[in-house]
């Protein structure tokens, strides 16, 4: 099958004899260019003027470029219009389905502000065109008659606000693009078209609980490039105050820097008693009496129960062993069983010893939940005696000792994330390690769901307040209430949470747990609500300000280093990192990667009694289509960071870390140097010692490079052969990256780049990267 490429050509940041083009139907690879790198300058915006046309009975729009037409909208069902008002820079008038439209010729762009005067909702822009540059993610070039796009969005209806990660998009024509700035990213909804070709059209919603009855663009001429094309934005969003760089966000809080060439680690080590920590054979011979079923009682109520280790304990009350799944099992009832405020019993725990004794004196119910997990493992040795190690060993050689590993191997910075702060409470040792020097430590957290009862297998669901279920949850038009994360409980409406998450934050560190940064879950993912509860009507709008209000108490008041899921850019003055701009979630609806367990592509599920769940850590193949829209650098455009490099710490949605796509893990890191962006891993001790070769070996370049370029802006982006596999970005002045994604070597400047692989220039130094040979380390 032919590639189609729209055409689109670009001065390189380099001195190029040849012009580095997008475009070119068919195009095979230029295996030699002859570059001289230059001192680089950032490209100016080179906004154009134009002329405009429309037609207000059908809302057809052109633009007008030195004689050249250029389409900006299709036309709508042609409608008798009012109060047509003409002038020489703008025209105004009236739909009969109540909206009111103005348009006016500003110095270098056109203002348009569609106003309801009793519509519900409009639809405008209907667009087409050759070519799309779209903020999906870091961004995307996208080809309309491109058979895998075509495929991939065809009949797709998308959220404005969750599905693009910025608030404009651009059209491709010819030498020049049309650049929207959404001037609301409220209440919008893109619809695509794929027949024949990819088209798509923007409609906005007027919810009767919002005053707000407008919406709008506006739209810019620039040449067709992505420095010129993302500029009008970030003007954009520099008027408005919200850029704000990284170095500026560290003058309040140091601890920022400690992303500087930092990989982002997810650390599994989720049990405190693990099989390390105890000797089997006497603990066998403990089990069946007293504490056995006591834990079967205990743990019927929880989520995972008590069925599989009744069955174990009869199993092995006949034999005079255990095999790994037997304590596995009973490991994992004992670790749950650490967290429960029910552990405590006289007639079990007849002797728990002086320090338990102050405890339980104290009242349990009373307990920090750091003191109860401090209660319940001094009860459990308490009657397990020398069946376990010393308390202040159990866990430690997975979690403290590995984060020691770690830095003693050269890993000078790292952000590392627990899956819940819970793991945090259970080991404060491992947390006292992790907030050490240049690393930081941060629990996992959301505000995103609320169960109806308290479930300590998925605590960030569980509140104390429990008129929060009925009063503070999110309903539709007609009453019903949204429900939460798997169809489970409902949505916490974020504007009545604000009491609730300091109370939480309160009681976790109430004890002085080391967490110098904190994730919290979904708050930038763009997933807003409009809640039409009577007694708390709440606008998108609110719903956003509230989640950007309650992220920065945690950067402001708690002084933590705060990320989010997503990353789209309302957040980027708010948060230090996201995780989600540059890998999203992958394919959410494909049920052969989500259900169906003999897929080839199936994803794995969320949860393991020990180690890393298979959804993170399984390596998988993604179905051809998803490798192309999601993977395939020949689509990639670093929208994202030419505005936002030295603002916000972008990387990969947790659930699709750097190793997570079987056979891309070459490319992926040589994205990661191209794009400026932190691979993210996740380990416990058996990964770290299958991985750590191909990690330390990558870091070794990739570090270095990122702890100076995050502090510069990306001042270039080249592709430098027609088939759009070698491409560069410059950083600043004087630090760029070549990549080559390709199976064949390249020329450059008189030097090989070999395939798969990438250089490195920074002050006159040179390095060379080679992802293939890497990627055979794993």
């Amino acid at each position: 099958m032919k590639k189609q490429f729209a055409t689109l050509c670009v001065t390189s940041m380099l001195s190029l004899t040849m012009t580095g083009c997008w475009g070119g139907e068919d195009a095979q690879l230029i295996p030699t260019i002859d570059l001289q790198p230059t001192e680089t300058m950032a490209v100016k915006a080179a906004v154009e003027q134009f002329d405009f046309e429309v037609d207000p009975e059908t809302f057809t729009l052109v633009l007008i470029k030195d004689g050249v037409r250029i389409p900006a909208s299709e036309p709508l069902p042609k409608a008798e219009v009012t109060n047509l008002v003409k002038s020489k820079d703008s025209v105004k008038w009236t739909y009969p389905n109540k909206v009111n439209v103005s348009i006016e010729k500003k110095s270098d762009y056109l203002d348009i502000r569609l106003v309801s005067i009793g519509a519900e909702q409009f639809q405008w822009p209907s667009i087409k065109s050759d070519s799309y540059i779209l903020p999906f993610g870091e961004g995307k070039r996208i080809p309309a008659s491109d058979a895998n796009w075509r495929e991939f969005l065809k009949d797709q209806t998308l959220s404005w606000s969750e599905s693009f990660s910025m608030d404009f998009f651009a059209l491709s024509k010819n030498q020049l693009s049309l650049v929207y700035v959404v001037t609301n990213k409220f209440n919008n909804e893109v619809h695509f078209d794929a027949s024949p070709d990819v088209a798509f059209q923007f409609s906005h919603e007027f919810p009767s609980i919002n005053t707000d009855k407008s919406y709008g663009f506006r739209i810019y001429a620039t040449k067709n490039d992505p420095q010129n094309v993302v500029q009008p934005y970030m003007n954009y969003v520099a008027e408005q105050g919200k850029i704000v760089s990284l170095e500026e966000k560290a003058k309040l809080n140091p601890n920022i820097r400690k992303l500087y060439g930092a990989p982002q680690i997810y650390l599994w080590s989720e049990s405190i008693l693990t099989d390390s920590d105890v000797r089997w054979p006497q603990l066998r011979t403990l089990l069946p009496v007293g504490l056995g079923p006591w834990l079967i009682k205990i743990l019927a109520s929880t989520t995972d129960g008590s069925k599989e280790l009744e069955q174990v304990l009869k199993q092995i009350s006949k034999q005079d062993f255990m095999d790994n799944y037997q304590k596995k099992v009973v490991l994992s009832a004992l670790n749950q069983a650490l967290k429960m405020r029910e552990l405590y019993t006289p007639a079990l725990f007849p002797n728990p010893g002086d320090e338990a004794r102050k405890l339980i004196e104290a009242g349990i119910d009373k307990l920090s939940e750091e003191k109860l997990y401090d209660l319940n493992k001094l009860l459990l040795k308490s009657i397990l005696k020398d069946a376990v190690k010393e308390i202040s060993d159990w866990g430690q050689t997975d979690s403290t000792e590995l984060i020691k590993e770690m830095r003693e191997a050269g890993i000078e910075n790292a952000w590392l994330g627990l899956s819940s702060w819970s793991s945090g409470l259970m080991n404060p040792q491992m947390v006292s390690e992790g907030s050490k020097d240049g690393y930081l430590i941060a629990p996992y957290d959301s505000y995103h769901s609320i169960h109806e009862k308290v479930d300590p297998s998925w605590n960030t669901a569980s509140f104390p307040d429990p008129a929060l279920y009925e009063n503070a949850t999110v309903a539709r038009k007609d009453g019903t209430k949204i429900a939460g994360f798997l169809q489970r409980g409902r949505k916490l409406n974020p504007t009545l949470a604000m009491p609730s998450v300091k109370q939480r934050v309160s009681d976790i560190l109430q004890d002085g747990i080391g967490f110098n940064s904190w994730f919290v879950d979904c708050d930038a993912t763009g997933e807003i609500y409009d809640d039409f509860s009577p007694s708390h009507p709440t606008t998108q709008q609110q719903d956003l300000k509230a989640r950007l209000e309650r992220l920065d108490y945690f950067a402001k008041e708690k002084k933590m280093v705060v990320g989010s899921e997503g990353g789209n850019d309302f957040a980027s003055s708010v948060i230090a990192f996201a995780q989600g701009i540059e890998s999203p979630v992958i394919a959410w609806g494909d049920l052969d990667m989500r259900d169906k367990k003999d897929s080839p592509y199936y994803v794995g599920g969320y949860y393991a009694a020990d180690g890393i769940p298979q959804r993170y850590g399984k390596p998988v193949p993604v179905k051809p289509l998803y490798e192309k829209v999601y993977t395939d650098p020949v689509y990639s455009l670093p929208l994202y960071k030419l505005i936002y490099n030295d603002t916000i710490i972008t990387t990969n949605h947790w659930e699709w870390g750097s190793y997570k796509i079987k056979g891309e893990e070459a490319d992926r890191m040589l994205y990661e140097l191209l794009y400026n962006v932190p691979p993210l891993y996740h380990l416990d001790r058996q990964t770290w010692e299958k991985d750590k070769a191909s990690m330390l070996d990558f870091l070794n370049v990739w570090s270095p490079f990122h702890r100076e370029a995050v502090k510069q802006k990306m001042s270039g982006f080249s592709i430098l052969t027609e088939d759009r596999l070698v491409q560069s970005a410059q950083y600043g002045d004087d630090m760029k990256v070549i990549v080559n994604f390709s199976d064949k070597q390249v020329t450059v400047a008189g030097e090989v780049i070999p395939s798969k692989s990438a250089v490195l220039y920074e002050s006159k130094q040179r390095k060379v990267f080679d992802a293939a040979a890497n990627a055979k380390l794993l």
